[in-house]
């Protein structure tokens, strides 16, 4: 399913520009999307049918392409692939973009596609409540980064979302820069 959203930074945009450009290469953007995800599998289990098993699929990577610039905005490409059967499957395909707001402002905006990472429980989960999920997620994984761009001491815990608290990350988030 496609989500977006969008925060407003109290932040210059070359001054974000190069701070999320750091953060990308710092593995630190691995860290927060590994903890969305887990906050985001608490969900769909508390939501999921009794015995779901979601535990068992984790991030095993983050991709995160290169910056590139359209204009005046600039766009990093993101990929969640989780362990399935040996195989890695993609969980989440994202543009994470900065546009300048004004001289002291820039909006971070997060769009993407977002995949359940059970085909089984997607088909038994109410659309609404699968989407509902899913956009927290996304709103979850922008407010980590916009605190990160914002204060980097943030860390990865900064900015939590509407989501509940998951259970920790797990080790081998890597970031490919």
């Amino acid at each position: 399913m496609f989500i977006s959203t969008e925060i407003r930074l109290g932040i210059g945009f070359d001054a974000a520009r190069d701070k999320l450009a750091g953060l990308a290469c710092s593995g630190l953007l691995g860290r927060v999307s590994g903890n969305a995800y887990d906050q985001w599998q608490a969900c769909l289990a508390h939501t999921g049918p009794q015995g779901t098993m979601l535990g068992m699929y984790r991030i095993a990577r983050v991709r995160l392409t290169g910056m590139v610039t359209y204009g005046n905005s600039a766009v990093w490409g993101m990929r969640w692939e989780v362990a399935d059967r040996g195989t890695l499957v993609p969980a989440l395909d994202a543009d994470i973009k900065l546009i300048p707001a004004g001289p002291d402002a820039t909006v971070l905006a997060v769009a993407g596609v977002c995949r359940p990472p059970l085909v089984r429980l997607a088909d038994v989960l109410d659309p609404a409540v699968t989407r509902e999920v899913a956009q927290a997620l996304i709103q979850a994984l922008t407010s980590r980064v916009a605190a990160s761009v914002a204060d980097p001491a943030g860390g990865p815990d900064a900015g939590h979302g509407t989501m509940r608290p998951g259970p920790a990350p797990g080790a081998g988030y890597r970031m490919a820069c």
